[in-house]
């Protein structure tokens, strides 16, 4: 059975900032393993009509990080920053991305991320979001949201792109030591 990070008793009584952290890294490891153990061709592989991929999904997470704790931080354009001007351009595939590149950049924005909130309190204001002022907690919350969205979309993903290789009921859900 998987123990995760949150579900430790250390966390249980820590200061709602480290619970808020626990949970974060604890999605962002899970959204970026999403991608361990598989092909090139399978992290590519489009399964529904919308731009999502596995891989696109990991090259978004790496957008969002830096909206969220870049441009909204640090009041940078998204183009000083050097990322696209919109959410769904992010999940944009180039020839060049690859694995290892996408969760190579996922995990430098997510470590960028945890330094660039790190002198903030939770009731800090960022001004550089484009929905005007808003604590960080807020930030927190809303970047929790957004991963375990995009988690379940990775499992589902991931379950899709297995079936041809994994039997029924012998895939990565709860009781085979998934994130429940």
């Amino acid at each position: 059975m998987v123990i995760s990070p949150s579900a430790e008793p250390a966390v249980f009584h820590a200061a709602l900032r480290d619970q808020f952290e626990a949970f974060l890294d604890e999605h962002r490891a899970a959204l970026n393993d999403s991608l361990t153990g598989l092909s090139e061709e399978q992290a590519r592989r489009s399964l529904v009509t919308s731009k999502t991929t596995l891989l696109g999904l990991v090259k978004h997470a790496t957008f969002v990080e830096k909206v969220w704790f870049d441009e909204a931080i640090t009041c940078r354009s998204r183009t000083e920053i050097g990322i696209p001007g919109s959410p769904d351009e992010s999940f944009d595939l180039d020839d060049g991305d690859t694995i290892s590149s996408v969760q190579r950049a996922y995990q430098e924005a997510c470590a960028a991320s945890r330094q660039a909130a790190a002198e903030l309190t939770l009731d800090d204001v960022v001004r550089g979001n484009r929905r005007g002022p808003l604590p960080l907690r807020w930030v927190y919350l809303h970047l929790l949201r957004e991963l375990a969205q995009h988690c379940g979309h990775a499992d589902i993903l991931r379950e899709q792109i297995l079936c041809g290789t994994t039997h029924r009921g012998q895939g990565r859900g709860p009781a085979q030591g998934g994130r429940s």
